[in-house]
């Protein structure tokens, strides 16, 4: 998160910053427990739930849980790839 953000500055204060550090650790570890098949795209799936955590909470949402949620929610809308394991 903290490399995002500094990618992509904006205007949190420290309390905030682990907020949302928090959220975005949650959500990483919730995706890799998933069993998701990431195949190469474990960056980008990282940036993009950061991104998404950063987005609402310029939007004014601070709630560790709802920032996690949401992050996961938009997870569940992407489009990866299909991993070698998936049904078809």
């Amino acid at each position: 998160m903290r490399n995002y953000l500094q990618n992509n500055p904006t205007a949190f204060d420290p309390d905030e910053v682990g907020i949302l550090a928090g959220a975005l650790d949650d959500a990483w570890e919730i995706v890799k427990a998933s069993g998701a098949h990431l195949d190469g795209n474990a960056q980008a799936v990282r940036d993009a739930l950061a991104k998404h955590i950063v987005e609402e909470a310029q939007r004014g949402e601070l709630n560790e849980r709802k920032l996690r949620d949401g992050a996961l929610a938009h997870f569940a809308r992407m489009n990866l790839p299909a991993g070698p394991h998936s049904e078809k």
